[in-house]
């Protein structure tokens, strides 16, 4: 997938200016489509030069004028053609896989602090996601179009938790072998089951 096909794909929601693309991406699709403010820029540009979106300025009091963008029928076409495509699976490359992988080799307090880290970072995802599934969907009920979401979501959740789990073997694995404490265990209701 390329980065055009994404803000493709949040243009089909709604016209938004590139400011309001870049909180879609670090609100929801940046979750599992990583890229910065300027690459989006670059991106909406380019999108314009081949006609998939246009732009029209909308004029502020106050403040700078906005450039607004729509998907023209050539996106439009253009993202179908690309989601009627099988899509790829994803390719891990985490360098902390690649220290565990040669662990005895390297020392075990900086790799154990970094799934400490690793740890909390998976865990605060989790509740953020489970947040927003309450948020939106607390009757697990949603509309044809916001189906997607829902499903991406729950998979966000349930990954999230794994991976904080597997984090949590981790720790108390090496923390057996250097002798140092272990780790809190996720409590029992962060790991129900989201549907």
């Amino acid at each position: 997938m390329a980065l055009g096909d994404a803000i493709l794909a949040c243009l089909t929601e709604h016209p938004m200016t590139g400011y309001e693309l870049a909180k879609t991406f670090d609100s929801s699709i940046g979750f599992f489509w990583k890229t910065d403010h300027q690459q989006i820029y670059r991106e909406l540009s380019r999108l314009r030069d081949r006609g998939y979106i246009q732009g029209r300025e909308v004029v502020q009091t106050g403040k700078p004028n906005k450039l607004v963008y729509t998907l023209t029928p050539e996106g439009r076409t253009a993202f179908r053609s690309w989601a009627a495509r099988p899509s790829t699976p994803a390719s891990v490359k985490d360098d902390l896989l690649v220290r565990l992988y040669a662990l005895g080799a390297a020392d075990i307090a900086p790799i154990r602090a970094d799934l400490m880290a690793r740890l909390e970072h998976h865990r605060d995802r989790a509740e953020r996601y489970d947040r927003i599934l309450k948020k939106h969907y607390a009757d697990g009920s949603v509309a044809p179009a916001d189906m997607g979401k829902l499903l991406n979501l729950r998979l966000g959740l349930r990954h999230e938790r794994m991976v904080a789990e597997w984090c949590e073997e981790a720790i108390t694995a090496l923390s057996a072998m250097s002798g140092t404490g272990s780790v809190r265990p996720l409590d029992a209701s962060s790991r129900e089951n989201t549907g």
